[in-house]
């Protein structure tokens, strides 16, 4: 892992006010925890620059003017609410035979096939990863190549674990996927919607026809009309009386 040197300068005086001075002095009050003792000390803020706004991890040798020099990492920082300027920074030393606890950012190689040809997003799930290992063991990144990811492809932290150190995640915990847009499941499920409105359609269209016999004319029923009161035949009787008549 790559490594920023700051020069410090010890602390004779501790507490709010004497922070206070530090700021106005343009320095950062600081600390390292993980030796005998926490070691009080200040630098100038400019020189937390390269390692605070960047995205990439860093190890810090923080240079005394006696010449003592210490190992160490970002452990803790803490910014102004409003001005965004740095108040506070805490730092843990680095032993070499014991192992540290470190937050490591993700790394993205390659492009993925199913973002390529299948109209798919690459999801960050995971950015950063904390991991255990000696302190000569602490990569600068985690890579993902992505070269091979299909639609609905992921890579998990088991995919990046490595013997050099341990990744502190459970192993099925996805750090990057190839899923479908929302708007592409969208315009799809639209589709398949309207699909099944036409074949629903067109099953009652053909149900309709089936059900429909042609039916004897002038009746819509299809039966045969019966004589109403003015369709009777006329009967004998009436036939004679009216011959006579």
């Amino acid at each position: 892992m790559k490594s920023i040197t700051i020069n410090g300068s010890k602390r004779e005086h501790v507490g709010k006010a004497a922070a206070k001075a530090l700021r106005n002095a343009g320095k950062v009050p600081c600390v390292i925890y993980g030796g005998e003792k926490p070691l009080h000390f200040s630098a100038d803020e400019l020189s937390f620059s390269k390692l605070v706004y960047t995205a990439d991890a860093h190890t810090v040798v923080i240079a005394f003017e006696d010449g003592n020099k210490i190992d160490a990492v970002l452990q803790d920082i803490q910014f102004h609410p409003v001005s965004d300027k740095i108040l506070h920074i805490d730092f843990f030393q680095l032993h070499e035979g014991k192992e540290i606890n470190m937050i490591i950012p993700v790394k993205v190689q390659g492009t993925a096939p199913g973002v390529r040809d299948s109209g798919g997003l690459l999801y960050r799930n995971k950015r950063k990863l904390t991991i255990r290992a000696l302190p000569k063991n602490l990569p600068d990144f985690l890579l993902a190549d992505i070269s091979t990811l299909n639609l609905n492809d992921s890579i998990t932290v088991a995919d990046l674990s490595e013997e050099t150190f341990k990744i502190l995640h459970p192993d099925e915990q996805v750090v990057c996927q190839v899923k479908m847009s929302r708007a592409s499941m969208s315009i799809e499920e639209a589709v398949e919607d309207e699909e099944l409105e036409e074949g629903e359609e067109g099953a009652e269209g053909a149900e309709g026809a089936e059900g429909a016999k042609p039916g004897t004319e002038g009746s819509s029923d299809g039966k045969k009309p019966e004589l109403g009161s003015d369709d009777k035949k006329p009967e004998a009787g009436d036939e004679k009386t009216k011959s006579e008549g």
